[in-house]
């Protein structure tokens, strides 16, 4: 079964980017190499605050718009609630 992630990065001034994948890992890794041009590549977006997992890619799209349509706040909120301390989740 296919895994599907929507995820939160951000930098050291604390600028936020919400995305879509179905590879965590490879998707960490072109952010962290710059291969990515756009929003993410511009800020220097490479720590991964927040992720989450569905096996549907249209839910994963959903949840993606979603967020990205919050106010700030509510991003944050949702970081700190599984990940108070703003540690990488990607573990480098």
């Amino acid at each position: 079964m296919k895994e599907y992630f929507v995820y939160i990065l951000t930098n050291s001034s604390g600028t936020l980017y919400t995305g879509v994948t179905n590879n965590l890992e490879r998707r960490m890794a072109e952010h962290r190499s710059g291969e990515m041009a756009g929003f993410a590549s511009r800020y220097q977006l490479g720590r991964l605050v927040f992720f989450e997992k569905t096996d549907q890619i249209k839910s994963a799209i959903a949840r993606e718009k979603q967020i990205k349509g919050w106010v700030r706040k509510k991003k944050v909120a949702l970081i700190e609630s599984m990940n108070p301390n703003w540690k990488d989740l990607n573990g480098e």
